[in-house]
């Protein structure tokens, strides 16, 4: 069941290599980032990044800007013990704390976005010098939002109310935070009142953990929670360029657009997501399963279904990386049910464990039940919705028919992946599948595109379109998430003090849109990398 990982210049199992061009591409400053796709030799003479100490601190800055911008419209909880703070106490209840934080949260976002652009730029060999950039980056653009009220999302306040669901003796999967005693007190979103977790069992022994051993104080929670997200942002750095390696793309420059990804950092870090834990766990799963080791394969990926199950969907790809190549139909069936079967007992384990069972299946029907315009199947239920009530139809009701179309043709996908195309781009398939998943859902969140980064960046995000839409995509994420959610005290969205709710959000939205234009329109080092036309390139032969 296990072999050694491929050395330089083999492929492992789903894994295609391409072809070595045996050159390295270098460019000056400014230009668009190179990819032959495969992994750059240094040549001795060329010094790998230009100045990366720039675009660092500048990232920083905007980090850290972020992190105060987050003291006046970051989500606190309502028994927090920093709103007592006078700090706090400024920032969140005057008008002229509340316009400063979201000015700095704004400017800092996309100050973040536009620094991992320059890094990028700066790259002249996509080698070791390249890594140690990209590591440093992500470092210290990240231990700000480290100490960040969250943003952008209240789901860890979610979090702390299913742990404390947990230490009282409450089964999770059958109540909402409701049950608790003063539990708007909690901070969550009231969404979660009555719906039922849809987190699996692991991720349910971190949350009573850190509410058992926190007593429900919510900064020490989300600390807590916080180095859980860290420990799956440790498992990305070291896997994505591991399997970026096995698929023959250049890992440094994977490594760069999954880590130092602004919308990485935010979503994992300042947001809290339990998606990092997944996705970490995840990809160490793939790189053993594609290495021969599948059984530890499989119990790291079988961890990051019991943290959020969508991540079953990749069990089907490591059943065909197990069968192996030209394998037999009974061959694959064979081993698609040995690797079920592994699956379904670690997960019956966990669940007898705690005794809550499989009550997470119930908690799946949550995310689909709601819509955003931006998805194109959520689209296009506002589409059929608008048209239908215009003509005194129910118009939502036929909604829900678009949004089920929508989950269909994903799974029809996702069956043609699983049952169709070559061995040698199972990796790339599963991608693909996942995908469908994540993008014919009537609600896409941003950390769900996260979700998809590092996949499409290990089995190669050419630099052509395919990069130039990951900036777009990263972009507007960025300014809708800045725009989308904000804290803003009560006592503020008065019409006396005229700052309501809604002219803070699009106050945050006119500042991220703009700079956003800016980077692509305006700017003279980042606008080459949106311009369609493609900066020369002049390539040296290895030395």
């Amino acid at each position: 069941m296990t072999a050694p990982v491929p050395a330089a210049g083999e492929t492992a199992a789903g894994t295609s290599r391409p072809t070595d061009s045996r050159t390295t591409e270098t460019r000056e400053a400014g230009s668009r980032p190179a990819d032959l796709g495969t992994a750059d030799l240094r040549p001795a003479a060329v010094d790998e990044v230009d100045n990366p100490r720039s675009p660092i601190l500048a990232g920083f800055l905007g980090s850290l800007f972020m992190a105060i911008g987050s003291i006046g419209v970051g989500w606190l909880a309502p028994v927090s013990g920093l709103r007592r703070v006078p700090l706090f106490i400024w920032m969140r209840t005057e008008a002229i704390g509340v316009a400063l934080s979201i000015v700095l949260l704004a400017f800092g976002g996309m100050l973040l976005v536009r620094a991992w652009l320059r890094l990028g730029q700066r790259v002249r060999v996509w080698g070791p010098g390249a890594r140690k950039a990209t590591l440093q980056a992500t470092v210290a653009w990240g231990l700000p939002l480290m100490f960040s009220v969250p943003l952008f999302s209240r789901d860890v306040y979610a979090y702390i109310g299913q742990g404390r669901l947990m230490v009282e003796g409450f089964n999770p999967y059958e109540n909402g935070i409701s049950a608790l005693s003063n539990y708007f007190q909690l901070g969550a979103d009231k969404m979660w009142t009555e719906a039922p977790v849809p987190y699996g069992q692991l991720f349910l022994w971190i949350e009573q953990f850190v509410v058992w051993a926190t007593n429900v104080n919510p900064e020490g929670s989300i600390m807590l929670f916080r180095m859980a997200a860290l420990v799956g942002i440790v498992l990305c750095v070291i896997y994505v360029p591991k399997l970026a390696e096995l698929h023959g793309v250049n890992p440094n420059r994977a490594l760069w657009l999954t880590a130092a990804n602004p919308l990485f950092l935010t979503n994992f870090i300042a947001s809290v997501h339990n998606d990092a834990l997944m996705i970490g766990l995840a990809l160490a799963g793939l790189y053993y399963c594609a290495t021969r080791r599948v059984i530890r394969g499989i119990v790291l990926v079988t961890l990051s279904i019991a943290v959020k199950p969508i991540t079953i969907v990749f069990l089907p790809f490591i059943g065909l990386l197990w069968a192996g190549k030209n394998a037999s139909w009974p061959r694959k069936f064979l081993f698609w049910g040995l690797t079920a079967g592994i699956s379904l007992a670690l997960l019956y384990l966990m669940s007898r464990v705690n005794g809550f069972g499989f009550g997470w299946i119930n908690g799946l029907s949550a995310p689909g039940s709601i819509w955003i315009w931006y998805a194109p199947v959520g689209l296009m239920g506002l589409v059929v919705a608008s048209i239908s009530n215009a003509f005194g139809l129910d118009g939502w009701g036929l909604a829900k028919w678009a949004f089920d179309a929508g989950k269909l043709v994903a799974v029809g996908i996702v069956a043609w992946q699983i049952f169709r195309g070559d061995y040698d781009r199972l990796m790339r398939r599963l991608t693909l599948a996942f995908a469908a998943v994540v993008l014919l859902s009537p609600m896409i969140q941003s950390w769900y595109i996260v979700w998809l980064i590092p996949l499409f960046a290990v089995t190669g995000i050419r630099d052509d379109w395919q990069v130039k839409a990951l900036y777009f995509i990263v972009s507007f994420f960025m300014v809708y998430a800045i725009s989308d959610q904000l804290d803003v005290f009560p006592y503020l969205q008065t019409a006396d003090l005229g700052l309501a709710l809604a002219l803070a959000r699009n106050a945050a939205a006119i500042i991220a849109l703009l700079f956003a234009l800016y980077l692509i329109f305006l700017d003279p080092k980042t606008k080459l990398l949106f311009s369609k036309s493609d900066e020369p390139v002049t390539t040296r032969p290895i030395i």
